[in-house]
């Protein structure tokens, strides 16, 4: 029983730092990394960020992948995965805080002006503009999942008139929570601020489109830190052009990473982040070790997907 260690994309951990901090975790675990694979028939869990389509093929009785994060929709329907190859995510505190900290930094930002006075600088300008206050500014979180959730307790936390969905009903104290596709556009239309977490399922492509942007409150401020392909990207540029919506902050998009021809890259209304809003895995990588653990004594796992709903 081994496990190796493959990110499957640059510019993040590196293959042999995560499998030494895993090994300081576990120092008798079999822990490899493709530089030094050994046996590959006797490797039976792989930790991954994305997944290598050739590598399934090599490893003959893998029988678990480890996601290193929450986002598994390229992995649990992937053709060179077989049937029997189970499949569990992370779900760590800190990138989800990191997350939240994330969306939070933007929203604060709108509230103090920093963009209409960093342009009142560039023009030597003294132009004193009102901040807006918290309990008089609507933030909807979309998705109240573990990292949606957090985001909307932060928010909460800070002041803000915080108001959440998902697809089922949910229940976070001091959050106005709404659920099903009915309630979505109506809810859309009330926020100042909209932060998207959402998973990527048959569900959630493409929801963010001409119809939703449409809904909407003008001037509102769309932050993506959830899937990229939540939303359509030329109704998202189209809507900005018309200036209904005042801002888009997008962390992850369709294709990562962004072609340098892409026209969300010099849009006046856009900023561009390289999916960098949770970075830090914390306290997730004993996760890893611990499903290393269930794996071979053949108990249930951590954070098991179904593969069948996709997450």
């Amino acid at each position: 029983m081994a496990l190796l260690v493959n990110i499957g994309h640059d510019g993040w951990y590196t293959d042999t730092d995560l499998a030494a901090e895993l090994r300081a975790l576990e120092p008798g675990a079999d822990i490899r990394t493709l530089d030094a694979p050994g046996d590959m028939a006797e490797i039976t869990m792989l930790a991954v960020s994305g997944l290598d389509p050739e590598l399934p093929a090599s490893l003959p009785n893998l029988a678990l992948v480890q996601k290193l994060g929450a986002g598994v929709e390229t992995i649990v329907a992937h053709p060179a995965l077989a049937p029997h190859v189970q499949v569990a995510r992370l779900k760590p505190l800190e990138p989800a805080r990191e997350i939240a900290q994330f969306c939070l930094t933007y929203v604060l930002m709108g509230q103090r002006n920093v963009a209409a006075h960093a342009d009142s600088q560039s023009r030597a300008a003294w132009e004193p503009l009102e901040p807006r206050q918290n309990h008089k500014t609507r933030v909807g979180v979309l998705g109240l999942g573990h990292i949606g959730g957090e985001t909307a307790k932060l928010m909460r936390d800070l002041g803000f008139d915080v108001h959440g969905w998902s697809r089922s009903a949910k229940e976070l104290q001091g959050v106005t929570c709404h659920h099903g596709a009915k309630a979505l556009e109506p809810m859309l239309g009330s926020c100042d601020y909209i932060c998207a977490i959402l998973p990527s399922t048959e569900e959630t492509r493409g929801l963010i489109n001409a119809q939703t942007l449409a809904a909407m409150k003008p001037g509102a401020t769309f932050i993506n830190a959830g899937r990229g392909d939540l939303v359509e990207e030329a109704a998202l540029i189209a809507d900005l052009d018309r200036g209904h919506l005042g801002q888009a902050i997008l962390d992850v998009l369709c294709t990562e990473p962004l072609p340098a021809s892409d026209p969300l890259w010099a849009h006046p209304k856009v900023t561009i982040t390289p999916h960098v809003s949770g970075w830090h895995l914390g306290e997730a990588l004993a996760d890893v070790m611990e499903n290393y653990r269930r794996l071979g004594a053949k108990e249930d796992l951590l954070h098991a997907v179904d593969r069948a709903r996709g997450y």
